[in-house]
């Protein structure tokens, strides 16, 4: 703090895709330790009320890019692929300037004008991608094979592109990882981290969902229930009680997942240290996040798309020495909207008007910021996707409260409601709606949740068509 801030500097974000932040050392891990992102928090800023709007992989890496909701962006699901046109913030960075390059997981649709813009460089996986020998999409449309793992493959792209780079002008760097994704595939440098030991397992791994609507008893994303031979990797054992079998499927599903973040977290530091032998470390800013966050046992789940926390909750890192005191954090509310005009506040750069977020640079300096959101808008639109079941719902959260409204199949615009007290029950575990008790505070909840959906511009769908060309910025909630 207090250096003469670079006059642009580079930007270097590297996104993982489905990684919790409970599985962060430096967000309070107790399953794993992860050193290296730790760097990022020790000598920057960790945020640890970074929210998505929509948890899902393609429509939150839209948010990402065009710092706007999903009904703006047009990508509400999985099967809504990004028309790459739209402003985006890479795109407004190369025109100012900067070299761009984009290494990783797109999963935002291919050819033509769903293939990414806005970047020097491009190489990316295509749809998911695979964990071991990886095939990689071109510009000119050919398919490239580059053989190991995923992982470091990704990041030895990303280091000879720095070393190669243009020295005279900043540059933004998108490293997108395709771990830890499902099916979890681990380096064999990391095959056998954990054997040997019991990952703890988390306090709602045996939830039987009383008192919460349909839709947590029905998904179809259970430890328990729904992983398959691909996802495990082995046989049960026979003779295992219900209880045993979940515990054993809890201790493979879990290991993997962390043998995968492992290997991120290890080629993290290849890079932290070539910015340091490169001696751009001061004049970078380097970000470390995810798509959305995802359960880990959590509700007896993997997985994300709910709203509850695990799902919602965003690891989100920044280190920017000329800016940021080391080892700092803040709790405001920050969504991935935010993200782009961030990236173009640090390069000077004026956001369009479309856009929908807040720039976190004066948070980012530990600067206080009047009138910051106290409250969130969350819509989930892939309603009983085929693999899930996971139904729509949208919602309002608070810094001490969350409503979830669901759509449900039982009649014309059926409904059901969920309300929790997060101070007084952090796991979720209480829907509150039904009690007389809390009637005044679902009025007021209610309330809010009308007037952020107006504010954002997501109208029901008889008065879209007024608003679709205005996309309305979000205000103070």
């Amino acid at each position: 703090m207090g250096r003469a801030p670079a006059a642009r500097p580079n930007i270097v974000y590297v996104m993982a895709d489905d990684h919790a932040a409970h599985a962060i050392g430096a967000y309070g891990s107790r399953i794993n330790r992860t050193p290296h992102i730790d760097r990022l928090a020790d000598g920057g800023m960790r945020l640890d009320a970074c929210f998505c709007t929509n948890s899902l992989c393609s429509p939150s890496r839209a948010t990402i890019l065009t710092g706007t909701y999903s009904h703006v962006n047009g990508v509400t699901g999985l099967d809504t692929p990004f028309d790459a046109r739209q402003p985006t913030f890479p795109a407004l960075l190369r025109d100012a300037g900067y070299q761009t390059a984009l290494i990783g997981k797109w999963h935002l649709g291919h050819g033509g004008i769903h293939d990414p813009r806005g970047f020097d460089t491009w190489t990316v996986l295509p749809d998911q991608g695979r964990y071991h020998d990886p095939e990689f999409l071109e510009p000119d449309g050919r398919m490239v094979v580059r053989p190991g793992y995923v992982t470091t493959v990704l990041t030895d792209l990303s280091l000879d592109w720095i070393r190669e780079r243009d020295r005279s002008r900043p540059f933004l760097l998108m490293l997108t990882h395709k771990a830890p994704h499902r099916a979890w595939e681990p380096d064999e440098r990391f095959a056998h981290l954990y054997d040997g030991t019991d990952i703890p397992e988390p306090p709602t791994l045996r939830d039987d969902y009383a008192t919460r609507s349909s839709a947590a008893l029905d998904a179809r994303m259970r430890i328990d229930r729904d992983l398959n031979p691909e996802d495990l990797k082995a046989l049960v054992p026979p003779g295992l009680t219900d209880d045993e079998e979940l515990a054993w499927k809890y201790q493979r599903y879990i290991k993997d997942y962390l043998r995968c973040v492992a290997s991120i977290d290890d080629e993290l530091g290849r890079l932290l240290d070539l910015l340091d032998d490169e001696g751009l470390t001061e004049d970078t800013v380097v970000v470390y996040t995810s798509d959305q966050g995802f359960f880990l046992g959590d509700h007896g789940w993997y997985d994300k798309r709910f709203m509850y926390e695990e799902s919602l909750r965003m690891p989100l890192l920044f280190r920017y020495p000329r800016e940021m005191a080391p080892g700092s954090s803040s709790k405001a509310m920050v969504l991935n909207l935010d993200f782009a005009q961030t990236f173009l506040d640090y390069a000077g750069v004026s956001a369009p008007p479309r856009m929908q977020g807040r720039s976190l640079r004066p948070l980012l300096r530990g600067e206080p910021v009047r009138g910051w959101r106290s409250a969130m808008y969350y819509r989930y639109w892939m309603h009983r996707d085929s693999i899930h079941n996971v139904p729509a719902h949208l919602g309002v959260r608070t810094s001490d409260h969350k409503l979830v409204c669901y759509q449900t199949d039982v009649e014309p615009d059926g409904e059901e409601w969920e309300l929790f007290d997060l101070v007084g029950d952090p796991f979720e575990l209480h829907n509150r709606y039904a009690e007389p008790a809390a009637a005044d505070l679902v009025r007021r909840l209610k309330a809010r949740l009308a007037v952020l959906r107006e504010e954002v511009g997501d109208v029901p769908e008889s008065a879209a068509a007024a608003v679709a060309d205005e996309p309305r910025t979000e205000r103070s909630a």
